[in-house]
């Protein structure tokens, strides 16, 4: 079993995903994923003392639709220019080793609400520059309408063109924080 190394680090938002998958008129499924992440991971000798803190820049959504995009960052969902940022902030962590739940608090469109965070270490390396760095994977599912995501349209057919649930997918990768 690999343990996680004890330390603060920083989160590599050129090298972390934080990504999401919502159904689409019944039928098919939405990817999208957010193109400025930050934050920080302090990790304690014993896991359940370790911590997480993330900022998301709403603006950042990347769907592969400009038009979609665009209609995500407007009031109609979660209106980035009066909320730009998303937060994670965890209140806890259950579990050891290499796989464990991170539990915290979401905040999306000004919302705040608990989550869990079924994660996994994925390991640790010196990379080909000399710099450590640690990487998790984690997922979850949230019911985007908790979140004041309400926004939608009823189809002829019946039913809803977005779906509520929201699977959200994490790859994370962080180097130690610079004293």
């Amino acid at each position: 079993m690999a343990t996680v190394p004890a330390g603060s680090y920083v989160i590599d938002g050129s090298h972390t995903d934080v990504a999401f998958t919502v159904r689409h008129a019944g039928i098919s499924k939405v990817r999208g994923k957010f193109e400025k992440v930050e934050g920080t991971i302090t990790v304690g000798e014993n896991l359940a003392d370790s911590a997480a803190s993330v900022t998301i820049d709403a603006a950042s959504i990347n769907t592969g639709d400009a038009n979609r995009d665009g209609h995500l960052r407007s009031a109609d969902f979660w209106d980035a220019e009066s909320k730009p940022t998303w937060t994670f902030v965890s209140t806890g962590v259950e579990g050891d080793g290499e796989e464990f739940v991170l539990k915290g608090d979401l905040t999306i469109n000004g919302v705040t609400n608990p989550v869990a965070l079924d994660a996994e270490f994925n390991g640790s390396v010196v990379d080909a520059f000399g710099s450590p760095r640690i990487g998790f994977s984690a997922t979850t599912e949230i019911s985007r309408k908790e979140f004041g995501l309400t926004w939608n349209a009823a189809m002829e057919t019946g039913g809803f063109l977005v779906g509520d649930k929201v699977k959200v997918q994490l790859e994370i990768e962080a180097t130690p924080a610079q004293a």
